[in-house]
C-alpha cells in the first residue's frame, strides 16, 4: 500500500460501463497518483468495466448507479460521501459524470471540481447542456487537445475555466508483447500481406465507413493488401452489413473487442484512423508508441499528435478516395514505413502519462492554493 499523503483527496468519477479511452486515463491517473502517496478513490457504475477493474487491484472504489443527467438522489448520494470522507477536488470523467457532479454541489459536497472533456463536438444549446459547462461550481475543464479548447472558447465557456492536458499513453506498455508466430494465421490474414490495422470503437464519429470505402478501392488496386478492426460497440451491426456489400470479404477482419491489444499493434504493418470528429486519438499514441507509421485523419486533436510527412500522414476526413491513395503509396514503400514509424516512435514520448499525471496534479495544487 502506497504511503499516505496529507496533501489532498481526489474523488474520480466516471458513469459509463463500458472500457475505452476515457476508462484507460482515469486508470491511469489514478495509479500514478496513488505511486506518488495521494488518497484516490473512484466513484463508477455497479459492475461496470471500471469497477472491476478498481476493485481488482484494490483501490477505494463507491458504486453509484446513475440514470441520466437529471438523477437527484445519485448527486445527494455522491455530495454525502464527499462530505464523509472530505474530498478536497472532484474530478468528473464523462458528461454525465460532469451533471453527477453538479447534483453533488448543489447538496453542498466540498471541494474544487474539474471536468475532464475528451471530445471535440460542440457543447448542445439546451439549458441544461450549457449550465452542465458553464456554472459556479466549476472551477476548470481539462482538455485534451487545444482544438477541444478552442471549440469550447467558440462555445462561450470562459478562458479562465479551460486548460490544455493531453492525454498520454504508457510508451513502454507493450514493450515485452511478442505475438505467436501464427498469430496472423489465426486472424486468416497471408503472410505476405501488408495488414493494414484500426483500433475503435464502432461509434459513428469513428467514421468506419470511411475505412471501407477506401479498403475497396485498395483491394482493386492490389492484392497482397489486408485490413483488420479491433472493436465493438452500438454501430458494429451496420459497419458488418456495409463490408458485405462492398464484398471485401476476408480481405478485411473484425475482430471484436479483444484485450490483446499488444497483439495486433506488433502485428500491423500500418496504423490507420479515420474519424470525423476525435478528442486527441490516444489509440494513435498506442500505435507510435510501438513504430507503427500512422495514416490519420486531419481533424480534432490529430494534427497536435502528427507531424504531416514527418511523423505520420494526414489526410482529410470523409475522403476514402485521398486514404486509399495514402494507404496505397506507404503500402509499397518500406523505407517510408520504417522512417514514419520511427520518427513517431521518438515523438510519442512527450505524450507520456507520466507528463499527464504530472500536469493533473500541478493543475489541483494551483485550484486548491487560490
Amino acid at each position: 500500500m502506497p504511503k499516505k499523503s496529507s496533501t489532498f483527496r481526489v474523488l474520480h468519477i466516471d458513469t459509463e460501463f463500458g472500457w475505452r479511452g476515457g476508462q484507460q486515463q482515469v486508470a491511469y491517473l489514478v495509479e500514478g497518483m496513488r505511486r506518488q502517496g495521494y488518497e484516490t478513490a473512484v466513484v463508477c457504475q455497479p459492475e461496470s468495466d471500471l469497477e472491476r477493474y478498481c476493485r481488482d487491484h484494490g483501490w477505494a472504489c463507491h458504486p453509484v448507479r446513475t440514470h441520466g443527467e437529471l438523477d437527484v438522489v445519485a448527486g445527494y448520494r455522491v455530495a454525502q460521501l464527499c462530505r464523509e470522507k472530505r474530498f478536497d477536488v472532484l474530478h468528473l470523467h464523462a458528461a454525465h459524470a460532469l451533471a453527477l457532479g453538479v447534483w453533488a454541489k448543489v447538496f453542498r459536497a466540498p471541494g474544487k471540481m474539474v471536468a475532464s472533456r475528451r471530445v471535440d463536438f460542440h457543447i448542445k444549446k439546451n439549458w441544461l447542456s450549457r449550465f452542465k459547462y458553464d456554472n459556479p461550481f466549476l472551477d476548470r475543464i481539462v482538455c485534451i487537445s487545444d482544438q477541444i479548447r478552442n471549440v469550447l472558447l467558440s462555445d462561450g465557456i470562459p478562458a479562465r475555466k479551460l486548460q490544455t492536458i493531453h492525454s498520454g499513453v504508457d510508451v513502454h506498455r507493450f514493450d515485452g508483447v511478442s505475438p505467436q508466430d501464427d498469430f496472423r494465421e489465426q486472424l486468416g490474414i497471408p503472410p505476405d500481406h501488408i495488414l493494414v490495422g484500426t483500433m475503435a470503437a464502432m461509434a459513428d464519429h469513428k467514421d468506419y465507413p470511411n475505412l471501407l470505402h477506401a479498403a475497396e478501392l485498395v483491394c482493386q488496386r492490389s492484392a497482397n493488401i489486408s485490413f483488420c478492426a479491433v472493436g465493438s460497440g452500438p454501430e458494429e451491426a451496420k459497419i458488418h452489413k456495409l463490408a458485405e456489400e462492398l464484398k471485401l470479404g476476408e480481405r478485411f477482419v473484425f475482430t471484436g473487442f479483444r484485450n490483446d491489444v499488444g497483439n495486433f499493434l506488433k502485428s500491423y504493418d500500418i496504423f490507420a484512423h479515420t474519424s470525423y470528429l476525435e478528442g486527441l486519438g490516444t489509440s494513435i499514441l498506442d500505435a507510435q508508441s510501438v513504430g507503427l507509421p500512422i495514416i490519420a485523419t486531419r481533424t480534432g486533436g490529430i494534427p497536435e499528435i502528427i507531424d504531416h510527412e514527418k511523423s505520420g500522414i494526414l489526410v482529410s476526413p470523409r475522403d476514402p478516395r485521398s486514404l486509399a491513395d495514402a494507404i496505397f503509396e506507404l503500402a509499397g514503400d518500406a523505407s517510408k514505413r520504417k522512417r514514419l514509424g520511427e520518427a513517431g516512435r521518438l515523438s510519442v514520448e512527450a505524450f507520456s502519462i507520466e507528463n499527464t499525471i504530472v500536469k493533473n496534479i500541478e493543475m489541483y495544487k494551483s485550484l486548491l492554493q487560490d
